[in-house]
């Protein structure tokens, strides 16, 4: 179990801030995956990566104090991956405050490293502020798609088959012995909605897991999170709810060192209703696939 202390905001120049925390890498046992550390140092990464999902659930306590409840159901972080961190490095969550008494608002948002390295650059917002997220206004395609081999099977505008999704309770308090940040309201007793709201890394999954394996089959490469954007539409995202998760691919293509892609996922409950969204830029290693030879080592 790992010892955490209280929550505890600070303010300054405009900008709130949460307390140092070292995110755990709970897949380093991932053998073959980023997360484990040989297959990570043989890619050029320092040691295996800790998730930027799991970065993402730094800032739920900086939203509730901003924005209380309302950002749990009409509010949105969208994320930009920049560097990656290994296992409980230190690393600290902000967020720009919001004007005073405003319904509708989008922010600054970021992680950095205790050195300050940028781990993560991005936007928060709540309700229709009019202006698009970080990831909303990002340029899907970059580079020249190329000839591509991990991803060519792949097509832009493929769409998921519906599949149904759920966070069971157990699954939610075994995140929650490991978080940064386990809040009252992740529990049943502490929640303003009587359920409590999925946590951000188990909601990824949800929104992930089961559409992408649709595609994903032979891939054969190492892959990683390059960008999160949860929205809660009608939210929060309720455990032991089950949901209907459909979506579509909306970009692939590749850089120099990957091929990516980047999908758009949501979750309808049993009425239909839409009550969450991400979007996802997962990319692929080449350097992990036998597929470049011309990149393998040894």
């Amino acid at each position: 179990m790992t010892v955490r202390e209280e929550f505890a905001a600070t303010v300054a120049d405009g900008v709130m801030s949460g307390p140092l925390r070292r995110s755990v890498n709970n897949s380093a046992q991932a053998k073959g995956s980023i997360h484990d550390d040989a297959t990570a140092t043989k890619l050029g990464f320092r040691g295996g990566t800790v998730a930027g999902s799991i970065h993402m659930e730094l800032f739920p306590p900086l939203l509730r104090e901003a924005w209380g409840r309302r950002w749990f159901e009409r509010g949105t972080l969208s994320m930009y991956f920049l560097n990656a961190t290994t296992d409980r490095e230190a690393v600290q969550a902000h967020l720009r405050v919001p004007p005073a008494g405003a319904a509708d608002a989008q922010v600054e948002a970021w992680v950095l490293r205790e050195d300050g390295m940028q781990v993560a650059q991005g936007t928060a917002s709540v309700g229709e502020p009019g202006v698009p997220t970080a990831l909303l206004a990002r340029p899907l395609e970059r580079f020249e798609p190329g000839e591509l081999r991990i991803l060519a099977n792949v097509q832009k505008g493929h769409r998921f088959e519906p599949v149904t999704v759920r966070c069971a309770p157990e699954e939610q308090e075994r995140r929650l012995a490991v978080t940064t940040e386990p809040m009252d309201w992740y529990r049943s007793e502490g929640s303003p909605w009587g359920a409590p709201p999925v946590m951000i890394a188990p909601l990824v999954q949800m929104l992930y897991a089961k559409s992408v394996a649709q595609v994903r089959g032979g891939f054969g490469a190492v892959g990683l999170f390059g960008a999160i954007e949860i929205r809660n539409v009608n939210g929060p995202a309720l455990v032991g709810e089950a949901y209907t998760c459909t979506g579509e691919v909306i970009a692939v293509g590749q850089s120099p060192k990957t091929e990516y892609l980047w999908f758009e996922t949501g979750l309808d409950d049993a009425g239909g209703k839409r009550v969450a969204e991400m979007r996802m830029l997962l990319r692929f290693m080449k350097a992990s696939s036998s597929l470049y030879p011309e990149l393998q080592q040894g």
